[in-house]
């Protein structure tokens, strides 16, 4: 499909999106990766030089902040797709708008929704961008050290006894994270027991006054220096964590981001678990 008729497209005066553009057993050459996880992904298996444009964020590797942006979580610039002409779009399901997404399929492009919901699924991941983009060998191992290393995190910290943590995912307003949540899969494999586990939502909004009900024995914040400085614990020293010394700030990168690099998350929120039990 020439440029001429994928800019008709996108003005709905042509419709044919039913009929594959390309053999899709081709491996993708030319990416658009549309979250940062998707760039470690790609990356990591040896891929990333093929990346043509991706979103705002996208900081891993440093070769990646070379990339050109055509977006972030406000949209996606649809026409720079098309000037790119990529051979694979890797889009992000919870991540990118929903439209946007649905148009990039109208135009008949490639796309792979990486959106992984388990810290297993990342390896599962790998594998199949590898199959995409002809890295089938270097994404197989990847995965593979990536498996025996959060199996590895699980047996060491299985035995452990349980730490109650409160996560404080933002401060304004005052918000945690629950049973669905990425930052729940983490802490379990730290065998932290989370004081909100139960919550109705998955990132729910709560007071100061529950979490002071709850008495954490450890406060984690995200290291964002607004979600720091947002909340004064000092006030609180009723709270065993602020009355112990017991609160951290970890890499919100490692911690939010479902790429290899969540392992490097995983070991420092157990870390910080350590310190307290």
């Amino acid at each position: 499909m020439n440029i001429l008729c994928k800019l008709l497209l996108v003005l709905g005066l042509f419709i044919s999106a039913s009929t594959p553009i390309f053999a899709v057993e081709t491996p993708a050459k030319r990416i658009v990766a549309l979250s940062p996880h998707s760039v470690e992904m790609l990356y990591a298996i040896g891929a990333g030089e093929s990346i043509v444009a991706t979103t705002d964020h996208a900081d891993f590797p440093e070769a990646a902040l070379a990339i050109p942006r055509i977006g972030g979580y406000y949209g996606i610039q649809i026409e720079r797709v098309l000037e790119l002409e990529p051979d694979l779009v890797v889009v992000w399901g919870s991540g990118n708008k929903a439209e946007d997404i649905e148009r990039i399929k109208e135009l008949g492009f490639r796309v792979f929704d990486s959106n992984p919901q388990t810290l297993e699924a990342v390896a599962d991941e790998l594998e199949s961008l590898g199959e995409l983009t002809g890295h089938q060998v270097q994404a197989a191992k990847v995965a593979a050290d990536y498996r025996e290393k959060l199996k590895q995190l699980r047996i060491d910290n299985a035995a452990k006894s349980e730490v109650s943590v409160f996560y404080q995912l933002w401060s304004t307003p005052l918000m945690t994270v629950a049973k669905n949540s990425w930052i729940q899969q983490i802490i379990a494999v730290c065998h932290g027991d989370n004081v909100f586990v139960d919550a109705a939502s998955d990132y729910p909004q709560v007071s100061l006054e529950t979490v002071v009900l709850k008495q954490p024995e450890v406060i984690l914040q995200s290291q964002d220096e607004g979600n720091i400085v947002g909340v004064n614990w000092s006030k609180w020293a009723e709270i065993p964590a602020v009355k112990n010394g017991h609160i951290y700030q970890l890499n919100a990168d490692l911690l939010h981001r479902a790429a290899p690099r969540a392992l490097l998350g995983v070991e420092e929120l157990c870390e910080a678990l350590d310190k307290s039990r």
